[in-house]
């Protein structure tokens, strides 16, 4: 039996506040360090989201056996972290996590001298971490093409390596404000780095503990632009956002611009108002992947044409999200083409006349993506569910906007 929701709103029309939850990305990156700085310090208004819940609780278990469950983040911070911090631990998560590269991350830590051994398929979690003997290693090429995380998973355990670290980023960097928001945020602790052209340097220095609070999450801020931009009227206020943000998906304010939001910054957040959309753009998604399903499925729905790069980690998230992109957007009659390697065609649909079931294939973004398109008629999407990794209230912060939620099982 398959979980499904139907999803529709009578008026299409959205007005009210909604408090969007804590930054997953920030609470996690916070927790690593504080706990790095010897957990003394205190965080506040830390991420409701199921990846941060589950690294808080890992962070305090005794276990030998850890599973980081379907959440990149953790694996990637929690294999530094017990690395450096000498911990044996096996580490494993769920069949798809284990289908996730980290060989990167791996070899990077071993040159540093970690004692990591695959379990599996090399390459590849589940991961037997042993021992930290240490190295005179202090310079490391990494690359920065596939996956920031290496990187800020690699910045974060630095300062306790006994030279520090520098680290040269081979190939495009890909999110690279994820990396500038990890060494914001050391640097809320104590920690002083440099980050001149495609080097890192990280000395040798201890943590402080520290008080900070989070961030509200401009990814799930993005879900609401999107509705803003498919509504008839719209006028809403979204809570805990920071003019001043550390997280790349603030993107979301200039490719929202030309798609038809509106954003007026006040002191408690955002207010988002519609306004004449473009109906053919290009988008760069290389420092905000995360945006990319908003950004195909808002088009798609609305009749605007959209040329996309930046694409190249989508491949390697909680499932293979080009893929799953590419077959959702048929059922409302557009397509998503790779013309050239690299370069992407997003070709709308001109009407949705047809009944539309989405399908989320276990992947948190997939489900809060295409559910603005109820604000053009009733669709259903399946596993509901999954939105618990990121924004655990989304379908009740829809609700209270007015949009109408049935549950059936099929």
């Amino acid at each position: 039996m398959t979980k499904t929701v139907t999803v529709s709103h009578p008026s299409g029309i959205l007005k009210g506040q909604v408090q969007l939850p804590a930054s997953k990305s920030e609470a996690n990156r916070a927790l690593i360090i504080a706990a790095l700085a010897g957990g003394e310090s205190e965080l506040q208004n830390l991420s409701e989201a199921n990846d941060t819940q589950l690294l808080q609780r890992l962070l305090s278990s005794d276990s030998d056996t850890i599973d980081a469950e379907d959440a990149g983040t953790v694996m990637r911070f929690l294999t530094a972290y017990y690395a450096v911090t000498g911990q044996t631990k096996t580490l494993t998560g769920t069949e798809r996590m284990c289908q996730r590269p980290i060989k990167v991350l791996v070899e990077a830590l071993q040159e540093l001298g970690a004692g990591i051994e695959y379990l599996g398929e090399e390459g590849y979690p589940p991961l037997k971490i042993k021992s930290f003997t240490g190295s005179d290693k202090k310079r490391l090429k990494v690359r920065s093409d596939i996956s920031s995380q290496y990187v800020s998973a690699l910045l974060m355990v630095a300062p306790l390596l006994p030279e520090g670290l520098e680290l040269e980023l081979e190939g495009k960097i890909s999110s690279k404000p994820y990396i500038e928001m990890t060494l914001a945020l050391m640097k809320q602790f104590g920690v002083d780095a440099s980050f001149e052209g495609n080097t890192i340097t990280v000395p040798h220095q201890p943590y402080q503990p520290a008080t900070f609070a989070v961030e509200s999450d401009w990814s799930a801020a993005s879900y609401w632009y999107s509705m803003v931009a498919l509504a008839k009227e719209a006028d809403v206020t979204l809570l805990g956002l920071r003019e001043a943000s550390h997280q790349g998906d603030k993107a979301i304010v200039e490719i929202m611009r030309r798609l038809g939001v509106y954003t007026e910054f006040m002191p408690d957040g955002t207010r988002l108002t519609k306004k004449r959309a473009e109906k053919r753009v290009a988008f760069d998604f290389s420092n905000c992947p995360d945006l990319a399903q908003t950004i195909v499925a808002l088009c798609a729905a609305s009749g605007t044409a959209v040329e996309m790069t930046g694409l190249e980690s989508l491949r390697i998230k909680e499932t293979d999200r080009i893929q799953a992109l590419q077959i959702e957007v048929l059922g409302i009659g557009a397509s998503l083409e790779e013309r050239t390697p690299g370069v992407f065609q997003m070709n709308p649909s001109l009407m949705i006349d047809r009944e539309l079931n989405f399908r989320t294939y276990q992947d948190h973004r997939m489900a809060m993506a295409f559910a603005p398109i109820a604000l053009l008629q009733p669709i259903q999407i399946q596993e509901p569910e999954v939105v618990r990794k990121s924004y655990p209230r989304f379908w009740e912060d829809l609700e209270k906007m007015g949009f109408e939620l049935r549950y059936s099982e099929q």
